[in-house]
């Protein structure tokens, strides 16, 4: 939002001078079908659920039949509509509430109800003016049910929700990972007073204790203390000030540390204990800090009191005292750790503002049960969690927040963890932390904005009939652009920074601008070149000795893993040499030293164990990865009467194979090959979609139905392959059965830091402990 106006208490004053860009705030809103709002006493948390249409590439076998197929394509493409659901939250100043209700009245044209779910103090103030703007009922909700929800949802579908704060870490955030079972937990609401709640499950809950001092005693005795009127300028005060000027220490009492009671020197002793004894003013930025420590430690130690008397060790922290403020966050966190003697950890949410709103959002939408669901955060119209560093991009600490916009999109099937995770609730996906690597970070962040140019040039080029791709390429690379810039300054927005979220950011902005697959018809060309190859490729791998054929099959599958256009390295060479093709990335390879120890123990087990019951295989590629890498090594654990489950990614990504493109091909080579063909027809070999459109692998986040066919074939091998899945993600991924990782490092900079060439190889056979 742009300028505001002067601000005033009543609503005949409300700021009406604001301009809203819809595009960038109120996104699709002339599809919106539902409402809800939750409005404290400063900000007002808007939620309202629309249908997105957007395109998605489809494929489609041709019909072949009684035609010369050697020069057709393998299969059409096509760009379809599809709508799908989303989710929006928006959060604004109580001040601007008048002019985005009548913006949102302006603009509605599909609403599909006549009431907005409202929860919230402010939901009995502003309910006359909402019924008159909007033309809706207001049916108010209860604030503390609406917040559960909420967390609930949020801790279930944001990966990296959930976050400690280190102030004096480099770090000032530290992610965790979800946890697939989030109860119990406690969470602690520091509004006006306090509101402690115990959450057991999604609908048991209770009030078990509270306090009538909080954010409200801050403000109030702050004002009284300070002059100041506004909380986020007392907060900046206190962050000024030094609490040791007014406070008395133990030291001040006891002369240095109290050794008996084992209290160090530097432990309050009293809050505003030198007060009454020293003569002189005390700044207002001194007295904020001390108050702001005086509330925050009586919190603590209560919040910390309940969680022992129950047996908890999470403590969720929120409300308006929160709001992603640095200083409060760091005394409540000292605060936990000082009175539990770090044995409960104080938690903090990226969106803990808009709990009471999404929990509204759910209570209206019952009837369509979300939870059924799984979401995910759409990073290209989320803003992301600012810096509460007041030398970072200081003017965006305004008195908005920390957040302003969410927005989530609803999946087509629900997600859940691989069942073969050895442990789910210690699982991280992937393997390099570029919050932490400064080094990495700066590399990753400067790799992807250079490769940025190519990658619109590419999805203009997609759609070649389009009279505005090259308009939409453009406002892609520009906003792809600025969430990079964004993520060198604060690279947690997003919650840890990776290279696996920078690669999801970029695939959801090209969605964004409707580019749903740059990649398509080079899949297409390729994939048809090596199903041309595949049964000569089959007969000499077939002429080898036993003992041969496994290493070359090995091979065979590192080198069709070169194929990666997502790899400069590799789209350069695919680029200038039309002709590099499996046996030209075979001499690519930097073989040694993976023979010496991994690939024996591999060998060894094939040779003198008993053939595997079922084989996962997480495929990487289109072209020759999948169909001259992946389908021979796939025939030979057939031929091994071991079962294969090929899972592909559900929707694209770079020039990864699709679930779509994969049945395709795999009906184009039983048709060539008997062993595959009859694996088909006895559903020895499966065919199925992981949920994922990256070109990573999360395995806490699969697709329901690959879960349960993973069960119900006892799978002992799990197979992941390429860089993204097997290096970038689950190269430290411990797995309940045996696993193969393969991948070839096609990045100079990886190489170097591994100490190796670039087109080294990874092959890491594991096998779990007993």
């Amino acid at each position: 939002m742009a300028e505001r106006g002067g601000r005033g208490s009543g609503h005949g004053s409300l700021d009406k001078s604001i301009t809203l860009p819809p595009d960038e705030i109120f996104r699709n809103l002339e599809n919106a079908k539902r409402f809800a709002i939750d409005i404290g006493g400063s900000l007002t948390k808007l939620a309202y659920y629309s249908t997105v249409q957007h395109k998605v590439a489809r494929v489609r076998s041709f019909d072949h039949s009684g035609k010369d197929i050697e020069n057709e394509p393998l299969y059409e493409i096509s760009v379809q509509e599809e709508i799908t659901a989303r989710l929006h939250f928006i959060k604004f100043e109580n001040t601007y509430i008048e002019t985005c209700l009548d913006f949102i009245k302006d603009h509605l044209v599909n609403t599909e109800t006549k009431v907005i779910k409202a929860t919230g103090g402010g939901a009995y103030k502003f309910k006359d003016l909402i019924e008159k703007k909007l033309g809706l009922k207001v049916d108010k909700e209860d604030v503390m049910t609406c917040l559960i929800k909420g967390c609930n949802f949020v801790l279930r579908n944001i990966p990296h929700e959930v976050f400690v704060y280190q102030k004096d870490s480099d770090t000032e955030f530290r992610f965790q990972a979800n946890h697939p079972n989030i109860f119990p937990y406690l969470l602690v609401n520091i509004g006006s007073g306090v509101s402690i709640v115990k959450v057991e499950t999604e609908d048991k809950f209770e009030w078990i204790g509270g306090s009538s001092i909080g954010g409200g005693t801050f403000w109030g005795l702050g004002a009284l203390l300070t002059k100041t009127k506004k909380f986020d300028e007392l907060l900046q005060l206190a962050s000024k000030g030094q609490h040791t000027n007014v406070d008395m220490l133990v030291k001040d009492v006891y002369g240095g540390a109290y050794q008996t009671l084992g209290l160090s020197g530097n432990l309050i002793a009293s809050s505003f204990g030198k007060s009454t004894t020293a003569d002189k003013e005390f700044s207002k930025e001194d007295m904020a800090k001390s108050l702001l420590h005086m509330i925050s430690n009586d919190i603590g130690q209560l919040a910390c009191l309940y969680a022992k008397l129950h047996n908890l060790d999470k403590i969720y922290f929120g409300g308006f005292f929160i709001r992603g403020h640095p200083v409060t966050m760091r005394t409540i966190t000292y605060s936990i750790n000082f009175f539990s003697k770090g044995e409960v950890q104080a938690l903090f949410l990226r969106h803990e503002g808009y709990l009471g709103a999404i929990g509204a959002f759910l209570k209206g939408a019952e009837q369509d049960n979300p939870n059924q669901y799984s979401w995910g955060e759409n990073y290209a119209g989320s803003s992301g969690l600012m810096s509460t560093s007041p030398d970072v991009y200081p003017m965006q600490r305004t008195r908005s927040g920390t957040f302003d916009m969410l927005e989530m999109d609803r999946l087509e099937r629900p997600l859940v963890n691989l069942p073969l995770l050895k442990d789910p609730s210690t699982y991280i996906p992937d393997t390099v932390d570029l919050t932490d690597d400064a080094m990495a970070r700066k590399y990753w962040l400067t790799c992807f904005e250079e490769a940025l140019d190519g990658v619109a040039k590419r999805a203009a080029a997609s759609q070649p009939d389009s009279v505005d791709a090259v308009e939409r390429a453009e406002k892609f690379r520009q906003k792809y652009w600025n969430k990079l810039q964004t993520l060198r300054q604060q690279p947690f927005a997003y919650g840890t920074l990776t290279v696996r979220s920078l690669l999801d950011t970029r695939e959801h902005c090209l969605n964004e601008f409707n580019f749903p697959d740059p990649y398509s018809k080079v899949k297409q060309k390729e994939n048809g070149i090596a199903l041309k190859c595949f049964q000569s490729v089959i007969e000499s791998l077939d002429s080898l000795g036993w003992e041969e054929r496994q290493f070359a099959l090995v091979k065979g599958l590192l080198a069709g893993n070169v194929f990666d256009w997502g790899a400069k390295a590799v789209s350069d060479v695919l680029e200038s040499e039309p002709q590099f093709g499996f046996e030209e990335a075979k001499s690519k390879l930097q073989e040694r030293p993976w023979l010496e120890d991994s690939y024996s123990q591999w060998l060894e087990r094939l040779k003198e164990g008993p053939p595997h019951k079922c084989a996962l295989i997480f495929a990487d590629n289109s072209g020759i990865d999948i169909i001259l890498g992946v389908f021979p090594f796939v025939r030979e654990l057939l031929s091994r009467g071991t079962e294969v489950i090929l899972a592909c990614n559900s929707g694209p990504a770079l020039n990864d194979v699709t679930y779509s493109e994969s049945l395709i091909v795999t009906e184009r080579i039983a048709a060539m090959d008997p062993v595959i063909h009859s694996a088909l027809r006895d559903e020895k070999l499966l065919l199925v979609q992981t949920g994922s459109s990256s070109p990573c692998l999360d395995l806490s986040r699969l697709d329901q139905g690959l879960a349960v066919l993973v069960r119900e074939r006892q799978t002992d091998l799990v197979v992941i392959e390429g860089m993204g899945r097997a290096i970038h993600t689950n190269y430290y991924a411990v797995l309940r059965c045996e696993s193969l990782k393969l991948a070839v490092i096609k990045n100079s900079w990886l190489a170097d830091r591994l100490g190796g060439k670039i087109f080294s190889v990874i092959f890491k056979y594991e096998v779990p402990c007993k």
